[in-house]
């Protein structure tokens, strides 16, 4: 077994993964009290799957029984230039860099699969029956604790996987098999006294080091938070219209940052324009972000985001963009809509 996990850490890296590491489904015992303390909290705001399959969540073990190995496999998508420089340009966009190219569901899955058909054929010719199971970000499996139980990284202080050869911009699959390989050792907190993370975050979403009130994350709110935004956080979302990457790029472990080998994830939507689109339509905003992971979010939500950046802008001519949007058919469409136009009047000199 031990000959087939080098050889199979070999394979996922020739497939195009930057990191591969190894746990026991019940390497993180201490991972579903800390999510039944979020959800308790209510920091989970909007995200009712959370506490709905907690149990699956909290007990990698209770997903499926017959598993004995958890393979944790990294994939870098690292950015080039300065991430956060776009923030000092209102008048576009800023979007996650996670999200600039194409769908890493699909990119992670695929190569997940490759992997995953290589370990059963490669068992089976040691006389070995295997079965397997893939999952990128969809299903109930907390991979971040079981990245650091398999030695990828640890939960740094923002609570994302940081590892001291990866860096913070890297996607996370995971391959859950009955074979009983050699586990890896879990990775330990490098943190140290550091918290450019905690700092730099517009909308202060960390209560404390290490915790996270999703329902301050400019990333939880224009993506996965439905209907109008709070007033008071309105105003500190800036130019983001999609995710939030302050408390990533600010990172110092980041000087250690891989490539990105994938070349679906170089920068495709860029820095578009607001006024262009506040004006897509349903058929234009799929047609726009067709094959990408900002298509999940619909429209109406996009335009909403889009719509706060306006207001946040500070520029006046955008605010015939902003006038035809306020009767829009989406009551929280039509509400950002109107939130930027006072916020633009207010900004107007004189």
């Amino acid at each position: 077994m031990s000959d087939l996990k080098a050889r199979l850490v070999e394979r996922a890296l020739a497939e195009g993964f930057s990191a591969v590491g190894l746990c026991a489904p019940d390497a993180i015992p201490e991972a579903a009290g800390r999510l039944a303390d979020f959800v308790a909290a209510g920091r989970h705001g909007q995200m009712s799957w959370m506490a709905e399959r907690m149990g699956w969540r909290g007990d990698p073990a209770a997903l499926w029984p017959e598993a004995r190995t958890v393979i944790m496999l990294a994939e870098a998508y690292t950015p080039e230039g300065d991430p956060l420089a776009v923030l000092e340009e209102p008048g576009v966009a800023a979007v996650s860099c996670y999200a600039q190219g194409r769908d890493y569901h699909d990119l992670v899955k695929k190569r997940l699969k490759r992997v995953g058909r290589w370990l059963i054929e490669a068992a089976a010719r040691e006389g070995v029956a295997a079965e397997i199971k893939v999952f990128v970000d969809t299903a109930p499996v907390m991979e971040k604790p079981l990245g650091q139980a398999a030695g990828l990284g640890w939960q740094g202080k923002h609570t994302n996987l940081v590892g001291r050869e990866l860096g913070s911009w890297f996607f996370l699959g995971a391959i859950f098999t009955t074979l009983d390989l050699p586990k890896d050792a879990a990775e330990v907190d490098h943190c140290g006294s550091c918290r450019a993370c905690l700092d730099v975050c517009p909308t202060k979403a960390f209560p404390a080091p290490y915790q996270l009130d999703a329902r301050r994350c400019i990333s939880y709110l224009t993506i996965e938070h439905k209907g109008p935004v709070e007033e008071e956080l309105r105003g500190l979302m800036g130019n983001r219209i999609y995710g939030c990457d302050d408390c990533l790029a600010v990172c110092p472990w980041n000087k250690f940052a891989v490539e990105a080998h994938e070349a679906g994830y170089a920068a495709r939507v860029g820095a578009p324009d607001l006024a262009e689109l506040a004006g897509l339509d349903d058929a234009g905003f799929r047609a726009r972000f067709s094959g990408s992971p900002i298509k999940r979010i619909g429209r109406d939500r996009f335009v909403r985001n889009v719509l706060y950046a306006i207001g946040n802008s500070g520029l006046p001519q955008l605010g015939p963009v902003a006038a035809r949007l306020v009767a829009d058919a989406d009551p929280a469409v039509a509400d950002a809509a109107a939130w930027a136009l006072s916020r633009l009047m207010e900004s107007r000199p004189g």
